[in-house]
């Protein structure tokens, strides 16, 4: 059964983030919604139901008949009974919002849908950027039992200090942690495969180090943080996700933020995440083209793709950075910065289409990844659009 995943409605309110991709290869906890489907599903007969300038990377789904899905949510051990359990024609709805369905994708139409149950369970739906970190510890949580069920853990290294229950921490093969400090009092750790956390690291849970990612010299990590595959992270975080490839190698802070795969936090590049006046954070909405209350008192950064900081950067509290950004003038920067901003301020240049793909094509092959036509495709559609 080929699984469509849906960005529904969704998609517009997860920019910067979803210019370079659908919703559900976000990732939020130790996986993206994609991979945690395939794995709650046992499928991995995937497909994307997009943004058109999207699909040439993600692939439409076949005509056929296919689990149709909305990804964003974090389901309960009986709605995933309800969603296996669909037959043709059948639909889970939650809050008034489609969010399963069998149907056939030949001549796609919701009219197929002959019957319509509602979940009258409370979910963890992930609606906006903000969401991604407020929720991260129950994402840790669900993909932590997820991922550990009936497998082993390696030992931790006895050079390490040990705060919490041995159960709530998962190292996996290839793994490196020495003289470090780990607690998990506070919340689950997951160290991926072949990732590493250096000397003089202080981890407080939950926390999720994604395969080939590495802690540098003496970072000090507060949960609930999520660094995804391929990424160098040091000096001091609270709260994030990093989706994958993009590094924050050096001194500086950073909380409550969301950064996307392929950026660079140059050193000492420091985030403010809570106003001198306590007061509720603003942040961009791309749909509404306004700066919206997202109703917390601690909001950071969000940014787009490939974007990137000079050293010594400061970033006001909640700050929005679009894709293919480079921040290194002098001064704080708008809490705004447009995709391809080349200076990080409003009225500068726009960074030029093909040095962008040079500059996106160098840093992609130090990590054996190339940059396609696919994405050249879908960098020129951001740089024409927004």
């Amino acid at each position: 059964m080929q699984l469509v995943f849906s960005d529904a409605q969704y998609w517009e309110d997860f920019l910067p983030l979803t210019f370079t991709r659908p919703v559900a290869e976000m990732r939020c906890g130790i996986l993206t919604f994609s991979e945690r489907w395939q794995k709650i599903l046992e499928n991995t007969e995937i497909s994307f139901f997009t943004e058109m300038y999207l699909q040439g990377k993600f692939p439409e789904p076949a005509k056929k008949e296919s689990l149709f899905l909305v990804t964003n949510f974090l389901p309960t051990e009986n709605v995933i009974q309800q969603i296996k359990d669909l037959k043709q024609g059948e639909a889970l709805v939650y809050e008034d919002e489609l969010v399963a369905a069998k149907i056939n994708m030949d001549g796609f139409s919701l009219h197929q849908i002959e019957k319509m149950t509602d979940i009258k369970e409370e979910l963890i739906f992930f609606k906006k950027p903000t969401d991604l970190f407020t929720y991260n510890k129950e994402a840790i949580d669900f993909d932590f039992a997820l991922l550990t069920k009936d497998r082993v853990s390696q030992e931790l290294s006895s050079t390490n200090g040990f705060l919490g229950n041995k159960e709530d921490l998962f190292i996996d093969e290839g793994a490196q942690i020495e003289f470090s400090t780990i607690n998990t009092k506070t919340g689950k750790i997951y160290i991926g495969k072949n990732a590493e956390v250096m000397e003089g690291c202080n981890l407080r849970g939950p926390i999720a180090l994604c395969e080939e990612s590495k802690f540098n010299l003496g970072a000090k990590i507060y949960g609930a943080t999520t660094i995804g595959p391929h990424c160098k992270v040091g000096g001091e975080v609270n709260n994030i996700i990093i989706f994958g490839y993009s590094n924050k190698g050096h001194d500086g802070f950073v909380g409550n933020s969301v950064i996307g795969e392929w950026c660079n936090l140059g050193a000492d590049t420091n985030s403010s995440n809570l106003k001198n006046n306590y007061a509720p954070v603003k942040l961009w909405n791309y749909r509404t083209k306004s700066f919206e209350d997202t109703g917390l008192q601690f909001a950071g950064l969000i940014m787009g793709d490939h974007s990137k900081t000079a050293i010594n950067t400061q970033l006001n509290t909640g700050t929005v950075v679009g894709v293919a950004s480079n921040i290194f003038k002098e001064g704080f920067p708008p809490n705004l910065v447009e995709s391809f901003s080349w200076g990080g301020f409003k009225g500068d240049e726009k960074f030029k289409l093909d040095k962008a793909y040079e500059v996106a094509e160098r840093a992609m092959a130090r990590r054996k990844v190339p940059l396609t036509d696919e994405d050249k495709a879908i960098f020129k559609h951001i740089f024409d659009a927004y």
